[in-house]
């Protein structure tokens, strides 16, 4: 079955589905954002098929989410590091993560992120970038593009 794309949509939101909709890319990246880069250790991390890992980590590559740099020479090998915009992402998977603790996890969540500024084991939030407060539902409006 053929895929939808909605790259060329209208909505950053869709836009954002068409990239890492699949069950496989937000793991890669989440692996990614833990420190991994290299094809092996993404594929013993996942179990996910070699193919399917070449496919989303070219696709990532081409989307300027990934640098791919060469780290031997004989064999050819490359590792996949993270650009600005993939470490942009960063956000986007601490969000799923806060999300599945409070609705998925049976007891304490399985992960932990500590705020290496200030040490404190913590819960991913979405804040107002103007005033700190919380973005809730109940406290958002969409409001007119400037």
């Amino acid at each position: 079955m053929r895929r939808t794309s909605f790259s060329d949509w209208d909505c950053s939101i869709a836009r954002v589905a068409d990239l890492v909709g699949d069950w496989w890319t937000p793991l890669i990246l989440r692996d990614a954002a833990r420190g991994m880069s290299r094809f092996d250790d993404f594929q013993a991390s996942l179990g996910v098929g070699r193919n399917t890992l070449t496919q989303r980590l070219g696709r990532l590559v081409s989307e300027g989410i990934f640098e791919r740099r060469p780290y031997q020479d004989h064999p050819p090998r490359f590792e996949y590091v993270l650009t600005e915009k993939g470490r942009d992402f960063f956000p986007v998977i601490a969000a799923m993560m806060r999300w599945g603790d409070r609705w998925l996890a049976d007891g304490e969540p399985p992960v932990r992120l500590r705020h290496d500024t200030c040490g404190s084991v913590t819960t991913p939030t979405v804040t107002c970038s103007e005033c700190g407060g919380p973005l809730t539902l109940d406290t958002v409006s969409n409001a007119s593009s400037p």
